[in-house]
């Protein structure tokens, strides 16, 4: 009980000092990456205004479809290219990359990369 407890506690320390230094804007919005084991989700995030400007699931039924399951790397490609496709049409191509509590690896990374052969720079 206590170890999962400091564990969670370091995952929140570790987010807020990514996020302190990350602000989104309407033109530069922070891409935030949400991983559970089952699946991995993406958004566009203004901070300024507290709004969701575009989002990506592997919950969604089209995505669903075309992936075996939400918690690996393929999954993670397909959102990442999904979200800058939802981007682009939004107008958006330049954004923050929010990791939060992950490591830049694996499913975390598959996305980035994805996202950034997809057309977003950061």
């Amino acid at each position: 009980m206590n170890h999962e407890r400091a564990i969670r506690r370091q995952r929140q320390r570790r987010r807020f000092r990514v996020r302190k230094r990350l602000r989104g804007t309407a033109e530069r919005p922070r891409l935030t990456v949400f991983r559970s084991n089952k699946h991995i989700y993406a958004q566009l995030v203004d901070d300024l205004a507290g709004k969701t400007l575009v989002s990506a699931g592997s919950t969604e039924k089209e995505i669903g479809k075309s992936i075996a399951s939400g918690g690996n790397k393929d999954a993670a490609a397909l959102i990442g290219k999904t979200i800058a496709e939802r981007a682009k049409a939004a107008g958006l191509t330049n954004v923050m990359f929010d990791r939060g509590h992950c490591k830049y690896h694996g499913r975390v990374a598959a996305l980035a990369e994805a996202a950034r052969e997809g057309g977003l720079s950061f």
